[in-house]
């Protein structure tokens, strides 16, 4: 039984929900940090009730998260609801979210930890896949909901917009919009939400983490996406796709890079294919991605 924090308790944690202590904002509410009577370091999500769906997203998130288990997933260690006030208390993460280390100036990532982060994402959507009870559709990825702990282990977070698929259901239907960039064009057009629109998202974010190169970004119109410009790219001009920052000229092995980078890619294109049905499975991405790690990890390609 998740333990009882209180409403005063929380005021008290995060110093009066004081401007210090946000941590981010979402479409339904704005998560803070906060420290417990006992010294804990926790983040408090507090939903913005006015916002149009806050209440039903604090229920899903309640109901979802009270009985996933799941080393990449946030932890929920307490809720606290009363007619005026909702909020979740989820396990801190030191190290912020995927967003902030791929576009901070002063944080960054390696080919291998890029890799070992999408790895933990692919696990936890495995899980809500295929080993939960009813399969889980998380339908908000991108590196904003994805945080990570001070082993730099990932966690999926944001169960706002989950979707929870009756047993006879592989498919359902929602109006509720997630991120555009990362939607798949069923869930974008039509509202169809399938375990597939998560692969599309996961594949999109694949791209982005490579690239370091947002799915809104102003460069991409109504003719450039940045799907088409990675597929593009591949296999003669690759690099000049490729995060900068993974490419150093003084780099000794920058073809066994591109040639880890181009596996990875095709992974994504294999997420990111127009008709759900040809899209590739989690179960074949994971497997896929733990290969590509076993046949490039070497002394070579960490650090710089």
């Amino acid at each position: 039984m998740p333990e009882r924090i209180s409403y005063f308790e929380l005021l008290q944690a995060t110093n009066g929900y004081n401007k210090s202590n946000l941590l981010g904002t979402g479409s339904f509410g704005s998560v803070y940090r906060g420290t417990l009577d006992d010294g804990r370091a926790v983040a408090i999500k507090v939903f913005n009730l006015q916002v149009d769906g806050a209440f039903k997203s604090f229920d899903v998130e309640c109901e979802v998260l009270r009985n996933l288990r799941h080393r990449n997933l946030t932890r929920v260690i307490s809720s606290c609801s009363n007619p005026d006030f909702k909020a979740l208390v989820l396990e801190f993460m030191p190290n912020g979210s995927l967003e902030k280390w791929l576009y901070s100036h002063n944080c960054f990532l390696d080919l291998m930890q890029r890799l070992d982060i999408l790895i933990d994402v692919a696990c936890a959507l495995q899980y809500l896949h295929c080993e939960y009870a009813t399969p889980v559709i998380h339908c908000d990825l991108k590196p904003s909901n994805v945080l990570l702990d001070q082993d730099m282990v990932a966690h999926l977070s944001d169960f706002g917009l989950t979707k929870l698929l009756g047993e006879k259901n592989s498919i359902t239907y929602t109006e509720t919009l997630a991120t555009l960039g990362y939607l798949a064009p069923e869930y974008g057009l039509e509202g169809l939400v399938s375990a597939k629109c998560d692969i599309y998202s996961f594949g999109i974010m694949i791209m982005e983490v490579f690239t370091r190169t947002n799915p809104n970004s102003e460069m991409f119109g109504e003719k450039l996406s940045l799907k088409s410009w990675v597929a593009n790219s591949i296999p003669d001009r690759l690099a000049n796709v490729t995060d900068a920052n993974l490419l150093k000229k003084s780099d000794k092995c920058i073809g066994e890079k591109l040639s880890c980078i181009a596996s990875i890619m095709k992974v994504a294109l294999g997420c990111t294919m127009e008709s759900p049905k040809e899209r590739s499975n989690i179960q074949d991405v994971l497997v896929a991605m733990k290969k590509i790690k076993l046949q490039y990890t070497s002394p070579l390609y960490s650090g710089a």
